[in-house]
């Protein structure tokens, strides 16, 4: 299926400790896709946050930059997919790198007047 990024991996229960992910590029969001029957939490520990994640939930987050896991959890299946552009292969190719994305990139439709 087409995708944006180049990289997914699957990550089947497998506790995830607390990282960066230091291959992606800097200014495009990671994207982390919760599969299967468990119930666990997501952790972002630089902003002090910790998020439900049931099977469905996708989390969008500058991986490169903020130190996330996923701590044991108590039962079932889970099974991640973790989407990323590696930041190489704008180098490799010549291709200038994304500009940060930006609040008004994201909501700007509902920003104007």
């Amino acid at each position: 299926w087409p995708s944006i990024y180049v990289g997914i991996d699957v990550i089947v229960n497998q506790e995830t400790p607390p990282h960066l992910d230091t291959i992606s590029t800097p200014s495009l969001l990671d994207l982390v896709v919760s599969l299967g029957t468990h119930y666990s939490h997501f952790h972002i520990s630089d902003l002090g946050i910790i998020f439900a994640y049931l099977p469905g939930t996708m989390i969008y987050l500058a991986g490169k930059f903020l130190h996330h896991s996923v701590p044991k959890w108590e039962k079932g299946e889970r099974i991640a997919l973790a989407h990323y552009m590696k930041d190489m292969v704008h180098s490799r190719f010549g291709v200038q790198r994304p500009a940060f994305t930006q609040q008004k990139d994201i909501l700007g439709k509902f920003l104007q007047g």
